[in-house]
């Protein structure tokens, strides 16, 4: 018996790094496992489906269930085809892991308007899409007097939170899937659906060359940039136990798990009429002196 027994979990960009390591952890639960994945190279060139295969023959190997599906995430007719096939395989869905993702590190000054936009297709048009077929499913489920405890998991990432140097388009694509998820949990409660969301740190294929360093093995007994650290979390969250928890951004490294303070009112001072422009640079000078530092934008 595992805490996802009998649930059913879309997960996108699952042929490879973290989304293969969630798709083979909940199998392991006992979910039912949609490994969703249209085969790209980092730089969106071609397809291939073989990884996505391998991910779902690993499955099915270890006694687990799972199906391929290589649809593109960011069309709003694929995102309900992939819904529709999770529920027509294997009953009903459940979870949803939004983890597919791409990056096009450059500095601000030398970003291009493709590169922009192609970022936020994948990351904020990608996270819509799915959730949004999945949602009305879950609605009509609601509406009909089941309870879907269902499940959206958003992916954003210290970048997200804190910016990135290089990263101006990638942290502001995932600084606003921060923001949708607080608006999803505030809005989907209701209907028996909670939206978190996760900040992790591990070695995938965009973090190895952003952050090559960084993960790198050194040769420790745990390997804190695994991905297979992540998992876990992941999976919880997607399980009936994780019920009362919604809204909430995780970062999450090795063996560390850490809940986002959230943006939150910080110091103030109020004139109480009209302020004079000569005057507002001594307030604003007491209240950043008065602020919790914040944290440095990475790569600084």
């Amino acid at each position: 018996m595992g805490i996802c027994d009998n649930r059913t979990v879309i997960i996108t960009g699952a042929a490879g790094g973290l989304g293969k390591s969630y798709a083979l952890a909940f199998a392991a639960e006992g979910a039912n496992v949609m490994v969703n994945d249209i085969g790209t190279s980092l730089g969106g060139e071609g397809r291939d489906t073989s990884a996505a295969d391998a991910v779902v023959e690993e499955i099915i190997s270890a006694g687990g269930k799972a199906i391929a599906n290589y649809e593109d995430v960011t069309d709003w007719d694929a995102g309900k085809r992939i819904v529709d096939a999770a529920i027509a395989e294997f009953g009903d869905l459940h979870v949803v892991v939004n983890n597919a993702g791409i990056v096009r590190d450059r500095m601000f000054v030398s970003a291009t308007l493709d590169e922009w936009d192609a970022t936020m297709h994948v990351h904020l048009r990608g996270h819509f899409c799915i959730a949004r077929h999945a949602v009305d499913h879950w609605r009509a489920k609601q509406k009909a007097g089941e309870n879907p405890d269902a499940r959206i998991i958003n992916t954003t990432s210290g970048a997200g939170l804190q910016g990135s140097i290089a990263q101006a388009a990638y942290s502001t694509a995932k600084g606003g899937i921060a923001s949708l998820t607080l608006v999803q949990a505030a809005e989907l409660g209701r209907y028996g659906i909670t939206s978190n969301a996760l900040a992790p740190s591990a070695r995938t294929r965009m973090t190895e060359q952003a952050f090559a360093d960084k993960m790198a093995t050194d040769g420790d007994s745990f390997d804190v940039m695994n991905p297979d650290n992540i998992a876990p979390t992941v999976v919880w969250l997607g399980s009936s136990e994780s019920a009362d928890v919604t809204g909430c951004v995780f970062e999450l490294e090795g063996g560390k798990i850490m809940l986002e303070d959230g943006w939150r009112e910080g110091p103030q001072v109020d004139a109480g009429a009209k302020w004079n422009p000569a005057d507002v640079g001594d307030a604003v000078g007491k209240l950043v002196e008065q602020r919790t530092p914040p944290r440095k934008v990475w790569g600084t």
